[in-house]
């Protein structure tokens, strides 16, 4: 007898090849059979007739890292078929914490949540105890360990502090993460030279590790950052992963033709490069990451100070306007009318663009960013409108390409349903699904599965799930091809996708009818000594 049936789906593999028409058996958290399986007896079944069956999206860019410790169900994600997410991206991570990191990280988030770990190994410990509905595969974020070493300093470590920088993430890869991340735009990781990543890629890659790469600017130095995120993979000799690829800005439209010959070229070589992107036109980030990078060097303190100081005003408009060598804000060719803010104390604010907020206080769109961050503790979410349609769906369209949401879990209701985050949270891999691949062809919908099933699995080296196989963890996804699609907007965020009718994790159905069972059956799935 089978725990689960899955009954007479349009059975997609994540290989990529065509669907066929099936029933797949699961006994406890594996797939055992695959196939006819009328007659075979089970405890429950779910009937998948007219439905597409697949393996378990894999969302290969996530930020869920704490929001499954607040609201361990990840509905925004779980709902569209997510079953795991790569956490740790873009040089932020959980771990490992000093003491007065996880103080400040304890201010910002709601009252009773406590940043009480300071390894991974007592972060998976947490995840574990508190259950989540996904599977977790962790990555170590370089920012995070040079925060926990140099503080925000803008220098190069000396030997002593990579030393330490090292350990720290050797001791992250033993305790079960899967590869390295930078945040190349953020501060502090964009005061390390590529020297500094190198050495420390090459510890993470002693275990078999990758290196997952927020590139150094995705603008107007695109093609440089790239070919410092190859440059590493080729030194360090590890995998490589570029995170959200894209050409942002208008004047910037059309390298992604530059970008995805850099790839193919490396690939040829023999490097294994390989890239994530999400199907929205628009970014999103923190506002304060529109400023050089030298506003926020010495720490929190000296960023407030120089917030309010119109000398430095001055300045860094005048960086923000031309650029300094190496750097460009990101608000270059998109302009303050297509900047809205997301998330900040002053709930007024939220879902406004910052041109809009300027003229209604009579300011410069300049200084309203300035007061902005200044009046909320230096913390504002912004989405900005800066990607072209045609360098979207080329990218979508290469082999190399993946699908992550670069967002972190949420929900409707609850602690984690505030501001308007990007509706990519809610909608990223069913707006693959239905506008990319059912409505606009850009890819077919074997493509589109694949992109977020075996393709992942692979890249991350979790042989175990990414396919229908017996043998293979129960991780699996039933939709309606016909339907699914993404509900969420930029100003209605906080809407579900329809067509997904019901999601199994590790043989547990987490999803069914649309609804969320309650189900915490995801695990951290530690990197395999």
């Amino acid at each position: 007898m089978y725990s689960l049936v899955v009954r007479g789906g349009k059975l997609y593999d994540g290989s990529g090849n065509p669907w066929f028409r099936g029933d797949v058996g699961i006994r406890s958290d594996s797939i055992a059979a695959v196939g006819d399986l009328r007659g075979e007896s089970a405890e429950q079944a779910i009937d998948a007739c007219g439905l597409a069956v697949s393996p378990g999206f894999i969302d290969i860019h996530a930020h869920s890292d704490t929001s499954l410790l607040v609201d361990g169900r990840g509905e925004s994600h779980i709902r569209q078929g997510v079953t795991t997410a790569v956490t740790g991206n873009c040089g932020t991570s959980p771990a490992p914490l000093t003491d007065e990191a996880a103080r400040r990280m304890t201010e910002a988030f709601p009252p009773g949540f406590s940043w009480h770990w300071r390894t991974f190994a007592e972060y998976f410990a947490c995840v574990e105890k508190s259950g989540t509905s996904m599977n977790l595969a962790p990555l170590v974020g370089h920012g995070t360990v040079r925060n926990a070493v140099m503080g925000y300093d803008e220098r190069d470590p000396d030997s002593g502090e990579l030393e330490v920088m090292s350990a720290l993430v050797r001791q992250a890869m033993e305790d079960g993460c899967l590869g390295l991340s930078t945040g190349l735009i953020y501060t502090p990781g964009c005061y390390a030279k590529t020297e500094e990543i190198v050495c420390l890629a090459r510890v993470a890659a002693e275990y078999g590790g990758l290196y997952f790469s927020h590139v150094r600017g995705e603008n107007d130095t695109l093609i440089e950052a790239i070919a410092e995120a190859l440059r590493v993979g080729r030194e360090a000799g590890i995998p490589v992963q570029i995170s959200h690829l894209k050409a942002m800005g208008s004047h910037m439209w059309g390298k992604s033709v530059d970008v995805l010959r850099m790839i193919d070229e490396a690939r040829a070589a023999g490097l294994e490069v390989n890239f994530d992107q999400y199907p929205y036109t628009a970014s999103a980030t923190g506002l304060a990451a529109t400023l050089p990078p030298w506003v926020q060097a010495g720490g929190r303190e000296k960023f407030m100070g120089r917030l309010t100081d119109p000398g430095d005003r001055a300045r860094i408009r005048l960086d923000m306007e031309q650029g300094t060598p190496g750097w460009v804000s990101l608000i270059k060719g998109v302009g303050w009318d297509k900047v809205l803010v997301t998330s900040c104390r002053d709930t007024t604010l939220v879902g406004r663009s910052v041109s809009e907020i300027a003229a209604g206080r009579g300011k410069d769109a300049f200084d309203a960013c300035f007061d902005i961050l200044a009046e909320n503790g230096g913390q504002a979410g912004m989405v900005f409108f800066n990607i072209g349609d045609e360098d979207l769906e080329r990218i979508m369209r290469h082999r190399a390409g993946m699908v992550g949401s670069d967002s972190s879990s949420s929900a409707v209701d609850g602690p984690l349903a505030t501001g308007k985050p990007h509706p990519r949270a809610f909608g990223a891999f069913v707006r693959v699904l239905g506008s990319y691949a059912r409505e606009k062809g850009v890819i077919p919908l074997e493509e589109a599965i694949r992109k977020m099933t075996s393709a992942p699995a692979r890249k991350m080296r979790i042989f175990d799930r990414g396919v229908l196989l017996p043998g293979m963890k129960a991780d699996l996804v039933i939709f309606d091809p016909i339907a699914v699609s993404d509900r969420a907007t930029y100003l209605e965020p906080f809407q579900y996708p329809s067509g997904v009718h019901a999601v199994v994790v590790n043989g547990e159905v987490t999803v069914r009818d649309g609804e969320h069972t309650g189900a915490r059956a995801g695990r951290v799935l530690r990197r395999k000594s």
